[in-house]
């Protein structure tokens, strides 16, 4: 299969379980490696892109890759062979720089979360500056970025800047030294921060993302990327959960008697206080899921606020329930769906709230599935911010396609090969 001017390739650092890719791919981008950390993480985005009859292109040419994106190689070099394997069977050959239309990352938001101690570039857990370096070695058509609300924070005003200049160039404080400095940049037009909240876009969530574009100057020229705006009125929780909610008390409905009665009740009560969250200010959306970490205990909503918001709209926010046939198993069903205070959610729930297809399987225990929904970029709203930047590039490149054929016809003329831009930052920028 040759290379289609039509398809528009990305490689994703920091995947997840997919929410990003899930996105992206709804918006027309083809990934070519998917780079994960987390073992439990890696091996969903296996099962999907292995099971999913709408990935058996990224299953016949993307690599995932478990590992620590520091040890990523995306393009052979002396010392080490590309981890981008597959890809070669698509284009024809090893991947190279200015080849990958998109790079893409949700890179962790601890240094950065309100809910942290916010030690921005002093977390080790800061991948900024490795995707920059990842920008740099693949000079890709656009870089988009994904972090949490705090990032915005005048605290990392600073932070911010460098990052612009690294990719735009200009004078910036760098975040180790401490030293003031003049960044020659990487060719690349900064299309600002904007913060884009989850539930203008159909996810039923108050899940605000703070995303960064950037476009190759040289791609973007006269054109404009626009971001993007809310799709409609917010979904609640009620109208997200009704049908997962009827289908889970629904054994317990058919046996009848004393449990039958239980199960109408509760059932009913859900419902009841679902939908009178409706009329509140926030039209009864959930509040932001937290996933978590390894170094936490087991699953639940979220800290007391959360926990509150969740009871208010018949929901146990204290943890995370087992899917029917565990409950049967572990005899859990008192515990999972007829609390006082209302059921819990399962994984697969969250995962509703989340943004993720109904389709879409993750793999590993309760508690290691639920971290991997929790944690994930919602994926319509990925969707949304993926289109907009292939929209661009589209528009790029039909308009080089019809320079290069203008310049064909004219008389004595010859369309000589263009100056590979891509490696050339300084001439990106003309």
């Amino acid at each position: 299969m040759a290379p289609s001017d039509d398809v528009l390739t990305s490689i994703e650092i920091c995947a997840g379980a997919g929410g990003q890719a899930i996105g992206l791919h709804e918006a027309g981008f083809k990934h070519l490696a998917l780079v994960e950390i987390d073992s439990h993480a890696s091996k969903t985005l296996r099962l999907n892109i292995g099971r999913l009859a709408e990935w058996r292109w990224e299953k016949k040419y993307c690599d995932v890759i478990s590992g620590d994106v520091n040890d990523f190689s995306p393009l052979s070099s002396e010392k080490n062979q590309t981890d981008v394997k597959k890809a070669q069977g698509y284009l024809g050959k090893p991947l190279a720089k200015g080849d990958l239309h998109l790079l893409a990352g949700g890179v962790p938001c601890p240094p950065f979360s309100h809910a942290g101690k916010q030690l921005g570039k002093d977390d080790e857990r800061d991948l900024f500056p490795r995707i920059l370096d990842l920008t740099d070695e693949l000079r890709p058509e656009a870089v988009m970025i994904e972090n949490v609300r705090g990032i915005k924070d005048a605290k990392f005003d600073e932070y911010r800047a460098y990052i612009k200049a690294r990719l735009e160039s200009g004078t910036a404080k760098h975040p180790v030294t401490g030293v003031t400095e003049k960044f020659a940049g990487l060719g690349y037009q900064v299309c600002e921060w904007e913060v884009l909240e989850a539930s203008d876009f159909g996810v039923p969530q108050l899940r605000p993302r703070a995303v960064l574009v950037a476009i190759r100057t040289d791609v973007l020229g006269d054109l404009k990327f626009v971001w993007p705006t809310a799709t409609g009125a917010p979904r609640s929780v009620f109208q997200a959960l009704e049908k997962s909610m009827e289908l889970r008390y629904a054994p317990y409905l058919k046996q009848g008697g004393e449990v039958a009665c239980l199960a109408k009740k509760c059932l009913g009560r859900w419902k009841e206080m679902a939908q009178s969250a409706e009329s509140r200010k926030d039209f009864g959306v959930a509040p932001t899921l937290v996933g978590g970490s390894k170094k936490h205990g087991g699953a639940d909503l979220g800290p007391s606020r959360a926990k509150a918001a969740w009871n208010a709209m018949g929901v146990s926010g204290v943890g995370v329930a087992n899917a029917y046939k565990e409950s049967v198993e572990k005899n859990s069903h008192e515990r999972d769906l007829f609390r006082p205070e209302g059921p819990m959610l399962t994984v697969e729930q969250a995962a509703i709230i989340q943004g993720f297809p109904e389709n879409w399987e993750f793999h590993g225990g309760k508690t290691a599935r639920y971290r991997q929904v929790g944690n994930a970029f919602p994926p319509p709203v990925a969707a949304a911010v993926g289109q907009a930047i292939a929209d661009v590039l589209r528009a790029a490149h039909q308009r080089d396609r019809l320079a290069a054929d203008s310049l064909a016809g004219l008389p004595g003329q010859a369309a000589s090969p263009l100056p590979d831009r891509a490696d050339d930052p300084e001439g990106a920028r003309v």
